[in-house]
């Protein structure tokens, strides 16, 4: 199995190489992939050293996967390159989220959909994947009508200029800001750019990813707020059913969704937090309690390393079933 990573050297590529390394994927050759100025640098694979390549060179070398995360433009130029050469492109990116043609994957949910035609597969979002990776289950169980998310996002989902930010912030350095404010012992409820209605385009992601992967018309609104952490997403999530549950049963669901874990021990002050969360591929759901405010209602909290099952964990996922399921 050849496969491309595309944007090896950037802070997602650098952990989808460290998952794919751990996965039972057996990869013959792996080709770093990233801009030019970074062309000739080596990446370490499994013990050994690979020479970073241009875009050009990897479409020539006709790998059998791409995982790209390199940004939407990269994607909408190099993707169709990459599939009209039988290529299976894995896209990090927004670029083919929406798309009518391209599948938008989470392998425990919807991986069945997926056929061999499917040259371009869409990663979701961070803060999706983890929130629909909890909302399955109780989907399929009592029905979701309304969903109310408000998510703690931490600066690496902006990428390493995010990380530098709070970094050079918490260490009393100057440098040029990428956020429009201070981040450090600050939040900003801004998540990408500021559309018409008031809405940014983090919480339209939100919102049209988690009906599309639910296959749902349920209705999602979203606040999407930057907060000083350096890994890990968090979501505090009210979820109208049109059927009443018991919540015994709801963590019963949530316990036997693979790929979620229970950490709900309120008594001991244990739940979700990105410090634990850290490293791990699973999304952690705690906090469970009803609303007693209207019918029908849940509150729970959700917690998941976005560079790991928000990104890396997820892509590679997709990779494993493509290839187990022999889909390329």
């Amino acid at each position: 199995m050849k496969i491309a990573v595309v944007g090896a050297t950037g802070l997602v590529g650098r952990e989808i190489l460290k998952v794919l390394e751990a996965s039972s994927i057996e990869v013959s050759e792996l080709l770093a992939v990233a801009s030019e100025k970074s062309v000739g640098k080596n990446i370490t694979f499994s013990g050994k050293e690979n020479q970073v390549i241009s875009l050009e060179t990897a479409v020539s070398k006709k790998p059998d996967i791409a995982i790209f995360s390199a940004g939407a433009g990269i994607s909408l130029q190099w993707a169709p390159k990459f599939k009209e050469i039988g290529t299976t492109v894995i896209d990090n990116s927004s670029a083919w989220r929406m798309d009518k043609n391209v599948p938008l994957i989470v392998p425990e949910i919807n991986g069945s959909v997926l056929t061999a035609k499917d040259k371009i597969i869409a990663n979701p979002n961070c803060s999706t994947i983890q929130l629909v990776m909890a909302l399955h289950p109780l989907n399929n169980k009592y029905g979701l009508k309304r969903v109310v998310v408000s998510t703690y996002q931490s600066v690496s989902g902006s990428g390493a200029k995010g990380v530098e930010q709070l970094m050079n912030e918490r260490n009393n350095i100057k440098s040029e800001k990428f956020y429009p404010h201070q981040i450090d012992l600050n939040v900003i409820p801004q998540g990408g750019d500021f559309l018409e209605d008031g809405y940014t385009t983090e919480e339209v992601k939100l919102v049209n990813e988690t009906q599309k992967i639910l296959q749902s018309d349920v209705k999602v609104t979203a606040t999407v707020v930057r907060v000083p952490v350096i890994g890990g997403h968090s979501e505090a999530v009210n979820v109208e059913f049109k059927n009443d549950f018991i919540l015994d049963e709801v963590k019963r669901l949530l316990g036997t969704m693979p790929g979620v874990v229970i950490f709900d021990f309120p008594e001991s002050n244990m739940y979700p937090m990105p410090i634990l969360a850290a490293g791990k591929d699973e999304v952690f759901v705690g906090r469970l309690r009803r609303d007693h405010s209207q019918a029908n209602t849940l509150n729970m909290w959700v917690v998941s390393d976005n560079l790991r099952k928000g990104a890396a964990t997820n892509a590679v996922q997709i990779a494993g079933y493509i290839t187990k399921n022999k889909l390329i």
